[in-house]
């Protein structure tokens, strides 16, 4: 396991936009992510359901 890289909001936003990675958000609480989450970003439970079909080389930015 790989530790985790930070990177600048900036940089985070380009892979983001461009596909090349996708942007959690890593709040339990539904609510807290509707009424904070950033703008393309996924709930953590939306990302559980994809977990699974998602490669290992996908790239996620937690936040």
């Amino acid at each position: 396991m790989t530790e985790p890289i930070r990177i600048s909001a900036e940089e985070a936003r380009n892979k983001v936009t461009s596909g090349e990675a996708l942007l959690v958000c890593a709040y339990e609480d539904v609510e807290k992510f509707r009424r904070s989450h950033l703008q393309d970003a996924i709930s953590l439970q939306d990302f559980k359901t994809r977990l699974p079909a998602l490669s290992r080389e996908q790239e996620v930015i937690f936040y």
